[in-house]
């Protein structure tokens, strides 16, 4: 089946066909019919199926033809929920591309940056906000939001909020909501947890899609594992980043921290890099973000956190320089490269310590990664080529030629002095 086949608003199909979407992935033809027909959904799938886009669709084209009907305006229609200040802008983004030719007008609403633009949008009337739970309360305690008119609940990266302590806000906010909306509930897993929260959101007579492969890691990518110790990890990156320089390069890291100590390795090494995660200013996060998606800068290292859920065009390469704690996270990491029809890499260093992790990686995967094999010249030649490296024996032979010429002055006044 294709989108042009779909009962949907012409204008949705416009903005189909510029985008270059001709059919649906599986989630959207399985999640599709139903939003459109009004019953709540629960969704488990994977992040880069295509989900956003899934529920995007139908509630843009709900939304239009009531506008069409009635041009009055009437309030905030529908709200999703979201983890994250990034994960908040792109799904915006998806809104506003795929309901372009729409009446419909999207807001993203989250915390970082300045209220007054937000306040002003809103204002003047907006139709669908995707907001993170900070800057929602606050603009409803403020009275600059109302939501006694909202039909539809999105609550995106379930698993994720959950898991970032969101379930208060998520209660907190359904006191604020009509008792009789429609629910959507898109996570990328289902355990007790989460289906405990789905069942409370849900009717009972919800439909329940579950989108699950037999390999969780798409086939068009290519992934690997590489021994490497913890302290020489910098020097595989760099050796990474050296063959492929005009490859697009997503580096996870497990800790801020981290993140700035691998940024100033590479920096040491000639290395043009950016950092992703929460301890950055928002405009900072967006600049870091804006530059690896043109381009400008090709090698970008983040937390998990900040990157969950990304989608961003062309990755050419992921690189696990940690390995994650959770192993699911390890098919969302991946999952960054090699999306749609692209080809995509990705190579894991683990360290002697984390052999464990990548044991319960492989048990989630129900198969073992392929190994890149690292001969013992290949592995020290890697660490004795690096420019870091160079650079330290560099400076050492400075500081020998420095103490030699110190040498000869004082051998020289010490000659002068005989004379």
């Amino acid at each position: 089946m294709k989108f042009e086949d779909y009962h949907i608003a012409p204008e949705i199909k416009k903005s189909l066909e510029n985008l270059g979407f001709k059919r649906p992935t599986d989630i959207q033809f399985k999640a599709i019919p139903s939003i459109l027909k009004g019953e709540d959904v629960l969704a488990i799938a994977q992040t880069g199926t295509g989900k956003t886009a899934a529920f995007a669709i139908p509630i843009i084209h709900l939304l239009n033809e009531r506008k069409k009907n009635s041009r009055r305006p009437d309030g905030v229609k529908c709200i999703v929920m979201v983890p994250t200040h990034e994960l908040a802008l792109q799904i915006t983004e998806v809104f506003n591309r795929l309901g372009h030719f729409t009446l419909v007008k999207t807001l993203g609403l989250f915390g970082g940056v300045a209220q007054d633009p937000q306040i002003a949008k809103l204002e003047k009337g907006v139709d669908v906000i995707v907001a993170t739970p900070g800057r929602l309360f606050d603009l409803v305690s403020q009275g600059h939001l109302k939501l006694e008119r909202v039909e539809v609940l999105i609550l995106d990266e379930a698993d994720h909020m959950l898991d970032l302590g969101f379930i208060k806000d998520i209660r907190d906010l359904l006191r604020h909501l009509p008792r009789r909306r429609q629910t959507l509930f898109f996570s990328a897993t289902l355990d007790e947890k989460i289906k405990k929260l789905a069942y409370s959101l849900i009717n009972s007579g919800a439909i329940r899609i579950q989108i699950s492969p037999k390999d969780p890691v798409a086939k068009n990518i290519e992934h690997f594992v590489a021994f490497v110790e913890m302290d020489d990890k910098r020097f595989f990156l760099e050796r990474i980043i050296n063959e492929h320089p005009e490859s697009k390069i997503l580096v996870f890291i497990r800790t801020k921290v981290r993140a700035e100590r691998v940024f100033s390795a590479l920096e040491r090494m000639g290395l043009k890099s950016q950092t992703l995660h929460g301890d950055k200013e928002q405009k900072d996060r967006l600049s870091a973000l804006n530059d690896f998606k043109s381009g400008k800068v090709k090698v970008l290292i983040a937390t998990d956190i900040s990157a969950r859920g990304i989608d961003i065009a062309n990755v050419d390469y992921v690189v696990n320089y940690d390995l994650p704690e959770q192993a699911e996270n390890y098919v969302h990491r991946v999952g960054r490269t090699g999306r749609g029809t692209n080809k995509g890499n990705a190579v894991s260093f683990c360290s002697t310590e984390e052999k464990p992790i990548l044991a319960e990686i492989e048990t989630f995967l129900d198969k073992p990664i392929d190994v890149l094999q690292i001969s013992k010249s290949e592995y020290e030649g890697t660490i004795d080529f690096s420019n870091e490296t160079a650079g330290n024996v560099k400076s050492l032979l400075d500081e020998i030629e420095a103490l030699e010429a110190e040498r000869k002055v004082r051998k020289g006044k010490k000659m002068n002095r005989k004379k």
